[in-house]
């Protein structure tokens, strides 16, 4: 990658001022399913290049038997100022798009929406009519499953998505909270409840056991008045036969 990056670098001194050469940096780009990619490519000396034609593609793509005219298909083409479409891949459709505004600062990166596992391959930037020596460079994509989808937003984007899911999350926590609090309170009325009717239960079941192991006041005072009259008529024959 070094060796390719230094043989630009001494072919863009031993040319003319007028000529410019394609770069590709970094030349191997690492990404998981989903990401947005972009395969940077410029020239160097920067140029303006927004009236030429910039051609992206998959040189190890091999063209359609079945076409007869074996034309070779597209990932992105930009011509004339707009990107050909009648010549572009089926699966790329809708995904790429090249930053057109930085055209005129010899900017030609191209940006692929939502990777898949199938966009892993060599990509190859091309501008047929540069007047260069290097008219193109090649970047690999390498489409990794085990790797963590990378974030494209912005700081911005970022601080509003925060507070989008903070909301949401503060909205969830109290509509989760209510519902807690009434059944915590439920089962502790529940619980409250059946302690006091046990404690009932044994307050009641205590005093009906003392109330029939103890005698009536009824059978108390019987028993009274039969000690205190008992003697009494015991001695009464006797105070007869005198």
């Amino acid at each position: 990658m070094r060796l390719c990056s230094i043989t630009a670098l001494l072919l863009c001194v031993l040319t003319p001022r007028a000529q410019a050469v394609v770069m590709a940096s970094p030349r191997l780009i690492s990404s998981a399913p989903g990401d947005d990619v972009v395969l940077r490519c410029h020239l160097e000396p920067p140029v303006d290049i927004q009236a030429l034609t910039v051609e992206w593609s998959k040189p190890d793509l091999q063209p359609d038997p079945w076409d007869p005219l074996r034309r070779v298909q597209y990932v992105h083409v930009h011509r004339n100022g707009g990107e050909v479409t009648d010549m572009k891949l089926r699966s790329y459709a809708g995904r790429t798009e090249l930053l057109t505004e930085q055209l005129r600062h010899g900017d030609v990166s191209l940006k692929i929406l939502n990777v898949t596992l199938a966009d892993a391959a060599r990509y190859r930037c091309f501008i047929p009519k540069l007047k260069s020596a290097v008219r193109e460079a090649t970047v690999q994509l390498v489409v990794d499953a085990n790797l963590l989808k990378t974030s494209t937003l912005t700081p911005r984007e970022h601080e509003e998505q925060n507070m989008t899911d903070d909301s949401a999350g503060g909205r969830l926590s109290t509509n989760v909270l209510i519902p807690v609090t009434v059944i915590s309170l439920s089962v502790l009325l529940l619980i409250i409840l059946i302690a006091g009717a046990d404690i009932y239960r044994r307050q009641h079941k205590k005093q009906s056991s003392t109330d029939l192991h103890q005698p009536g006041r009824e059978d108390q005072q019987r028993s009274g008045l039969l000690g205190r009259t008992g003697p009494a008529e015991q001695s009464s024959p006797e105070r007869d036969l005198t």
